[in-house]
């Protein structure tokens, strides 16, 4: 077999499940610790205390306990360190990132009414998550290759030497290009077509019926590296409206805009020796150094609205409870990715040269998507003058994360033959079953309910008033993990999304934080110290329970965050 080699990848359509993935939901959807210094110094655990700008967005009632006007802003020095590990080697990664936290204000106006005193309308900018990361590591040895999954991936399609390779005609003009086939046929997974044209998989037997095979073979040794990066966040925007009732009973309404910016560059390379690398001649051992380049983009806009209430029996006790509407996002994404290869120069006519995504042309796609609601109850206690001490326990469904169809109600849009709901991943099912094939978003929330599950968050905080003018404040919070035992333990396929075969799953979040506060008249600055630390899991490519032989090379991280919180402001 004669292969003819171009500058290739994928578009319209990724190598697994959607162009978008539960994992993609779960990012979107996960909250962090931002606000104010004293919101931060306390943990967050402000949901039935209020009078504090970033309260409004936990719980909209604490716009209600104001009664006086207030304007601050908060700025964040974000120093963060990523450690990854495996088989015992340690890698260590570190940046830092100033940040503009929260900014806003809240305007009060008595009644002088005794049943409801004063009324308050609020607007703050909070950036309610941030996605800044990067992580690096090695696996020293590995068992088995991605380019030998990418040959499971093709085998289970059923993929043909014809659905990859691209024909010219007499001319030299390209007549069937794999990544955007013209003859309304099979759609060959993204991964198979880049292998391909990157030498990554070998077509053995029949070209029509091939049994594709990867570089590892029986006497391959090797080692993994990775990259990634990514940047980017969660604004949010919101406008609140509030009061209280004789003193007693707080309420408020608050509607949330929110911006959403993500980017990613992930790099997962291999160093192999004996590689079985195909060429014209057919399949033979080789060294093998190459890389994979993914860069991947999501962007949109969504609102939300919450409510609450804040309730105070008597002067020392406060009881509250707020829900969370989800946020309804509108999205798009793009996304590109490239090989790097080097093979023996003993291997006839290898050209070393790159495949990149679609001769260069960036994958497009839009959705909407839906997060999670959330219900938070809080309590906080007042003891004498100098102490409060509050509490807030949250409760989030991350299994209940939604897609469904963007304005024009179609997923993936391909440069140069229009709109395709087709997803040759999960072909097999769309064609048995009516309810797949109606739902192009079946498989991706069928994902969603696999991975996920419910989520519960504790916050404890308090403060202690020195003197009338100086405060000390302390917190610890707490999030539990948000994945299933059996995403986690290699026993089911996780999909990915876009031309991303890498992936993340996160266990539990611990934040550790401290403050201080001074008053001077209408004046207040306030500092704090937080320590964050999520313990998660990186996969080069999901394992493949079909075929326990391939296992995904792992490694352990800790990352681990350290902000220091400065906020001023001015109260009238």
């Amino acid at each position: 077999m004669k292969k003819t080699y171009i500058l290739a990848a994928s578009m319209a359509l990724p190598f697994m499940a959607d162009a978008q993935s539960a994992i993609d939901g779960f990012r979107f959807s996960q909250p962090d610790l931002k606000g104010t210094a004293r919101y931060m110094g306390m943990a967050g655990a402000f949901g039935a205390l209020g009078g504090d700008l970033s309260s409004i967005s936990t719980n909209p009632a604490g716009i209600g306990v104001y009664r006086r006007n207030e304007l601050g802003i908060t700025m964040d020095i974000d120093m963060q360190n990523a450690t990854s590990e495996a088989q015992g080697i340690k890698n260590t990664q570190n940046q830092t990132k100033v940040l503009l936290n929260n900014v806003g204000g809240v305007a009060t106006w008595n009644l002088m009414n005794t049943t409801m005193p004063t009324i308050n309308v609020g607007f703050t900018y909070n950036r309610a998550a941030s996605f800044n990361a990067h992580y690096v590591g090695t696996i020293p040895q590995l068992s088995n290759s991605l380019t030998n999954y990418i040959a499971g991936v093709s085998n289970n399609e059923g993929v043909t030497v014809a659905d990859v390779e691209t024909v010219f005609d007499r001319d030299g003009y390209v007549s069937f290009n794999p990544y955007n086939p013209n003859d309304g046929g099979f759609q060959a997974p993204w991964l198979s077509i880049l292998g391909y044209d990157s030498y990554f998989i070998t077509p053995t037997g029949d070209d029509d019926q091939p049994n594709w095979i990867g570089q590892w073979g029986l006497n391959t040794t090797g080692s993994g590296a990775f990259d990634v990066q990514t940047t980017g966040g969660v604004n949010e925007y919101n406008i609140a409206i509030g009061g209280n009732i004789k003193n007693t009973v707080f309420w408020g309404i608050d509607f949330g805009i929110v911006d959403m910016d993500y980017t990613m560059t992930a790099v997962w390379g291999e160093n192999l020796q004996n590689a079985v690398v195909d060429n014209p001649e057919g399949a033979a051992n080789s060294s093998a150094m190459w890389k994979m380049t993914n860069s991947y983009n999501a962007s949109g806009t969504g609102y939300n609205i919450k409510v609450g209430l804040i309730y105070r029996p008597i002067q020392e006790l406060r009881l509250g409870v707020s829900f969370a509407s989800p946020t309804w996002y509108s999205i798009n994404e793009s996304y590109m990715a490239s090989t790097n290869y080097q093979y023996s120069a003993d291997i006839p006519d290898i050209q070393q040269n790159r495949a990149v995504t679609n001769g260069g042309e960036w994958g497009l796609n839009s959705y909407n998507f839906r997060t999670p609601w959330k219900l938070t109850a809080s309590a906080a206690g007042v003891i004498g003058r100098n102490l409060i001490v509050s509490a807030d326990f949250e409760w989030q469904k991350y299994n209940k994360m939604r897609f469904y169809n963007g304005g024009n109600g179609y997923n993936d849009y391909d440069y140069d033959y229009g709109w395709d709901d087709w997803d040759p991943w999960y072909a097999p099912a769309q064609k048995a079953s009516p309810l797949v094939n109606s739902d192009p978003w079946y498989a991706t929330n069928a994902d969603i309910e696999d991975y996920y599950k419910s989520t519960y968050s504790i916050r404890l905080g308090a403060e202690y008033r020195i003197t009338p003018r100086f405060s000390v404040r302390a917190g610890y919070a707490h999030v539990t993990s948000p994945v299933q035992k059996k995403a986690t333990d290699g026993s089911m396929m996780i999909y990915t999304s876009g031309t991303m075969p890498n992936y993340r799953m996160d266990n539990s979040t611990n934040y550790i934080t401290c403050g201080l506060g001074y008053n001077f008249n209408n004046f207040y600055v306030d500092g704090a110290f937080v320590h964050k630390n999520i313990s998660s899991e990186y996969h080069a490519y999901t394992p493949d329970p079909a075929n326990p032989q391939i296992p995904s090379p792992t490694s352990k991280l800790s990352l681990n965050n350290n902000q220091i919180v400065l906020s001023a402001g001015v109260r009238f």
